[in-house]
């Protein structure tokens, strides 16, 4: 729980959740020992994955700046769960592991296709969160890994709003590949942090 309740009781439940959670994230960072941590953010759609991970970046606790990778833009299409995970895993995290520059390829949903590329510096921290990234084969290569829980009809209401009728038709196809990554890799059984959102 976090140590700031008053300064969340004028939020709303989503947001005072939220808020609570980057300051715990924060402080799991704090007690590491290095400079460049990794931190790995999973959830379900709609579960407030992007906006924990601006949040934890406003309020990072360490000097410098840190990196940020949303699988969004990363995923090849409405059937690219895994495989944005694996090129996430191959070209950011199994690299920034081993002090080496990573190159990944943005995806670009338009035209269906991939398009400009974008470094990773090995030598600064870095978020990485989508659906699916936490895995057997990324949790060894994080220093933090956290998992989000939602209920179903709230994550989909806010996934509506956000997305809207581009993302409707394809909800129940990406609900199934999350529900095997859920069955496959058991995520939450990897995490170091778990979050109820409302």
């Amino acid at each position: 729980m976090s140590s700031e309740p008053s300064r969340s009781s004028g939020l709303d439940p989503v947001a005072a959740a939220l808020r609570e959670a980057s300051v715990a994230v924060a402080r799991a960072v704090l007690e590491l020992s290095t400079s460049n941590p990794v931190i790995l953010l999973d959830g379900r759609s709609g579960a407030g994955k992007s906006s924990l991970a601006r949040d934890i970046v406003a309020r990072w606790p360490l000097r410098g700046r840190v990196q940020l990778v949303g699988l969004d833009a990363i995923y090849p299409g409405w059937d690219g769960l895994r495989a944005g995970v694996e090129a996430a895993r191959e070209q950011i995290l199994v690299p920034h592991g081993r002090g080496l520059i990573g190159i990944w390829q943005r995806w670009d949903w338009d035209a269906s296709a991939y398009a400009e590329a974008h470094a990773v510096d090995p030598s600064l921290p870095l978020i990485v969160e989508g659906s699916g990234i936490l895995t057997p084969q990324t949790a060894g290569l994080a220093d933090v890994r956290i998992w989000l829980e939602a209920p179903a009809s709230s994550r989909r209401r806010r996934a509506l709003e956000r997305d809207g009728d581009t993302y409707r038709p394809h909800w129940d196809r990406w609900a199934e590949q999350e529900d095997r990554h859920i069955a496959r890799d058991a995520p939450h059984r990897h995490a170091t942090q778990l979050f109820a959102i409302p």
